[in-house]
């Protein structure tokens, strides 16, 4: 059986060994942290709010409740869970330090402190006990992540009995002349921008280029349930540009 020196997988559109894709990933995200929350505004004209917002109305936070947001960044999905649960807690947890820092700067950190934690910690592999969150979200961070059945593994196993996995990822448009158009957009438009506004052209065709590797909606809503999760839908927003997935653990 092949080892993790051997076997291969995407980076991007490259080809590399799974051994050398964290690292890789890791170089890209510190390379753009000081820029990334206003690169999310610039490429999506804004609208990764209202994705987000929509994953937190479909979530529902409660009081009481534990969060885990696996690849959570700078804590965009953190401080909206705990804006809606006051009550609640929440860890976020991502294997790039340098993301990790930026959120810790924004004001909401200083606020939300008490109940918030900030940990470095790979998706699949997380530090933490078995059944020890309510709830574990990623938003725009599986893509990047080696092995994504381990990934989805782990949240598995984290999650307390009752507990719900949310995925929010850019996903496949249903229409080829919209997936069309949107590839023009991304490819033409998000490396150049980055380039101007980040200093970095490379990290961005990158991010364009994962989008494309990525499972469509149908393949994940598998993956998920193969992973143990019950009750498994998705919603498609801005017609499939990205998806929302739900899970449950039973």
């Amino acid at each position: 059986m092949s080892n993790d020196s051997t076997r291969t997988t995407h980076f991007g559109d490259r080809t590399v060994p799974e051994d050398e894709k964290k690292g890789l990933v890791e170089g890209v995200f510190s390379s753009v942290a000081s820029r990334y929350d206003l690169m999310n505004d610039l490429m999506s004209v804004g609208i990764h709010r209202v994705w987000k917002d929509a994953m937190m109305d479909w979530l529902a936070p409660r009081d009481g409740q534990r969060l885990l947001d696996v690849a959570g960044g700078t804590g965009d999905i953190a401080f909206r869970f705990l804006k809606r649960a006051p009550g609640a807690s929440a860890v976020v947890c991502d294997m790039t330090a340098d993301m990790l820092e930026e959120g810790r700067k924004r004001a909401e950190a200083e606020r939300l402190a008490d109940q918030l934690d900030w940990i470095v910690g790979d998706a699949m592999d997380l530090p933490f006990e078995d059944a020890s969150f309510d709830v574990v979200t990623n938003s725009f961070g599986t893509r990047n992540v080696t092995r994504i059945e381990d990934a989805l593994a782990e949240a598995y196993r984290v999650l307390k009995p009752g507990g719900r996995l949310m995925n929010l990822e850019f996903s496949q448009l249903p229409n080829p002349a919209l997936q069309w158009a949107y590839d023009r957009y991304s490819y033409n438009v998000i490396p150049p921008m980055g380039q101007i506004v980040a200093n970095d052209r490379d990290s961005y065709q990158y991010l364009v280029e994962s989008i494309r590797k990525f499972p469509n909606q149908e393949r994940f809503a598998e993956m998920i349930r193969n992973a143990g999760f019950e009750q498994v839908k998705y919603r498609n927003m801005s017609m499939g540009i990205v998806a929302l997935h739900s899970g449950w653990k039973i």
